[in-house]
């Protein structure tokens, strides 16, 4: 008897890996997020299944359903939204699932950040604007953010950033970023990526929190920063594929000598 951890992707059915999918289809008990985690994915689930949205369960009462099928010699599709290691609550029931000496294995999954941006046609990382894609959060409702984690830190950086659970915080975005980026920094809103009801609204930081406010957006949303999501026209090629940059698998040409006449 295995858990199996399942990143199902942000939301559209076809996002899910094979792996993934094939896992829902064989596992007699699904356990799935069903806020996040639409009921088409876990359809799947065999014929007879035991299917339960955990959406209103305590992590007792989803761990006494694991236990459960670990006593009947069953295994369990434990379904999670994006991927799990983003945000997914899988290391502690990972960590019960230990002291209970209860295999477990975990497929990964399509992030919401990454679903949005080939949404938007975009790349986050732009020659010689930004290198780096910062995942993060501010402290609102749950648990607090460590020490030197908060926005002013990493916004020093300028790096491309993707703040989930946080589109209730726009204000607090607004103040610690302004600083770092500029009113004018473009911002993105990704609205239930995957989802046929996505949306996504453009602003930059001294204007998104009115669009967000007028589109009545309380939860469920992704906000993106960075200079990368509006890139001038004149940004620089990559090198990856630049004429002169040699590398094992596009060797330097040699020049052929002349031939005399």
């Amino acid at each position: 008897m295995t858990v199996h951890f399942i990143g199902a992707g942000p939301g559209d059915p076809d996002l899910i890996t094979v792996r993934g999918l094939k896992l829902i289809e064989a596992c007699p008990v699904c356990l799935y997020a069903g806020s996040l985690v639409p009921e088409a994915i876990v359809a799947a689930a065999p014929e007879g299944a035991r299917v339960i949205d955990t959406a209103p369960m305590t992590l007792d009462e989803i761990m006494a359903e694991i236990e459960a099928a670990h006593a009947r010699g069953e295994d369990v599709a434990r379904v999670h939204s994006g991927d799990p290691s983003l945000y997914g609550a899988i290391a502690e029931q990972i960590r019960r699932l230990k002291e209970k000496d209860i295999p477990f294995d975990v497929t990964p999954g399509v992030p919401a950040f990454a679903a949005a941006a080939a949404a938007l046609g975009q790349e986050l990382t732009v020659p010689e604007i930004a290198q780096t894609v910062i995942l993060t959060r501010t402290t609102m409702k749950s648990s607090d953010m460590p020490k030197g984690e908060d926005l002013e830190t990493l916004g020093k950086s300028g790096a491309t950033l993707a703040i989930h659970l946080s589109i209730r915080n726009l204000r607090e975005i607004e103040r610690q970023l302004v600083p770092l980026y500029g009113a004018d920094c473009p911002v993105v809103v990704a609205y239930r990526v995957g989802w046929p009801d996505q949306s996504f609204i453009h602003g930059t930081l001294t204007d998104i929190r009115e669009k967000v406010r007028e589109a009545k957006i309380t939860r469920t949303a992704l906000i993106f920063v960075g200079r990368a999501l509006q890139p001038q026209a004149d940004f620089r090629d990559s090198a990856l594929y630049h004429a002169d940059h040699v590398h094992v698998l596009r060797p330097k040409k040699k020049k052929t000598a002349k031939t005399e006449a």
